[in-house]
């Protein structure tokens, strides 16, 4: 069992007063987490004892920053078996990871070491937030591939019947998220990893909502790419992580060129540095990578998989009491499903409904949630959307649902 009273003491931020006088609940988490006071110190203490660039210098303080640098991938490699440090490149996030995937396999397909043609065809899914459909537009536009995406069903899955249709020879690649970030589905990626490999598809997988929520096994999931961004998992903004297997990284054209990313250049040539550092241009979030670190470490120490059961039993509390509410209509109603309910009410704005919690003390997320596919298909325009982190309780599920009902009643 957690000692979440003991966990929340670690959170500085959520002692925070609202406009001075409202205790904050704070349940936008799969937009971003709060931060350890460990995670806080780690970022001070490397501008205050360690700033210095990493692997181009022979000093102390660089070589003391290269160490903790390097540190932080092992501890991302650790946290999610990957077999390899070269394994793991730093990205600035989910997005960039998905832009880099996008770019450089449709420009050099590893398979056959050709760009992508009109023959081909790539395959999204409908549940995707935009970071894992627009990349996927813009290469289209430039290599005339085929996008296609597999369908939702009513209650928020992916409708396997079509997926397996869709899965065809043509299919060259395959990019989905392991958890929406607007429905909370879990996908079955391992199961649909494997039929893809099967027919010669390398995946890619948004692992965006699920890094902080789930157990993940990058080699037992057999994922060929597996993206997430460390501010989803109680770690800074601005660095996140790209898994790749080192069989495709190392086929791949570089996403970006500069320094670090090479081993020789001349006026005439460009010779690539060696994994991961290929993809690594220019000069990276030393601290934010130190940030990831530390978080890792603090929520390992905590353990996955009883935060897994937490917050599922958060899930099911506060689903249960939702639906005690006059005129709610839930948006993903999987049986697979972890972290978050988007809701509506009859007759009542989502923006509305959310401006009303905010001036109570309560975070919640209004609109779209960047996947707007998603309310395409519900004929919607947007969801109210609540979001859990480890460190949340059930009595703030109950404190959200009493000042729920104080903002439908101001606007009935």
């Amino acid at each position: 069992m957690l000692d979440i009273n003991t966990i929340r003491q670690d959170f500085p931020i959520l002692k925070e007063k609202i406009r001075g006088k409202h205790n904050l609940i704070y349940l936008d988490n799969a937009a971003t987490t709060q931060k350890p006071q460990c995670v806080i110190e780690a970022l001070t203490n490397y501008y205050a004892h360690i700033n210095a660039n990493v692997h181009r210098g022979v000093h102390w303080l660089s070589e003391r920053a290269t160490e903790e640098f390097e540190l932080a991938r092992q501890r991302v490699k650790t946290f999610i078996n990957a077999p390899n440090t070269q394994n793991i490149v730093f990205t600035r996030g989910t997005t960039e990871s998905l832009n880099l995937l996008a770019s450089s396999l449709c420009y050099s397909f590893p398979l056959n070491d050709k760009p992508l043609t009109q023959e081909d065809e790539v395959l999204i899914t409908e549940m995707e937030h935009h970071s894992n459909i627009v990349p996927w537009h813009i290469a289209r536009d430039k290599y005339n591939f085929t996008l296609k995406y597999v369908p939702l069903t009513q209650n928020g899955e992916l409708d396997m019947k079509a997926f397996k249709q869709l899965l065809t020879p043509k299919t060259k690649i395959l990019s989905l998220a392991h958890i929406s970030n607007t429905l909370g589905t879990i996908n079955q990626v391992k199961e649909i990893i494997n039929l893809a490999h099967k027919n010669k598809t390398l995946v890619i997988v948004d692992g965006a909502q699920s890094i902080a929520h789930l157990p993940i096994d990058v080699q037992d999931m057999d994922a060929d790419f597996y993206c997430f961004s460390a501010h989803k998992v109680y770690a800074p903004m601005g660095i996140g992580v790209l898994y790749g297997k080192s069989e495709y990284l190392k086929k791949m054209y570089p996403y970006q060129g500069g320094g670090e990313m090479i081993k020789e250049v001349s006026m005439q040539r460009t010779i690539f540095n060696d994994l991961p550092f290929r993809f690594e241009a220019g000069t990276p979030s030393v601290s934010d990578a130190i940030g990831l670190g530390s978080a890792l470490q603090y929520i390992t120490q905590i353990g996955m998989t009883d935060i897994e059961k937490y917050e599922n039993d958060l899930l099911v509390y506060a689903t249960d009491e939702l639906k005690k509410i006059n005129g709610i209509q839930i948006f993903g109603t999987s049986l697979n499903k972890t972290s978050c309910i988007s809701f509506l009410v009859k007759g009542v704005h989502h923006l509305d409904l959310g401006t009303l919690l905010d001036m109570q003390g309560v975070a919640i997320r209004t609109g779209h949630h960047c996947a707007e596919p998603v309310m395409q298909y519900y004929g919607i325009e947007g969801t109210d959307r609540i979001s859990f982190a480890l460190y949340n309780t059930e009595k703030e599920i109950d404190n959200f649902i009493s000042k729920l009902k104080n903002a439908l009643r101001m606007l009935e």
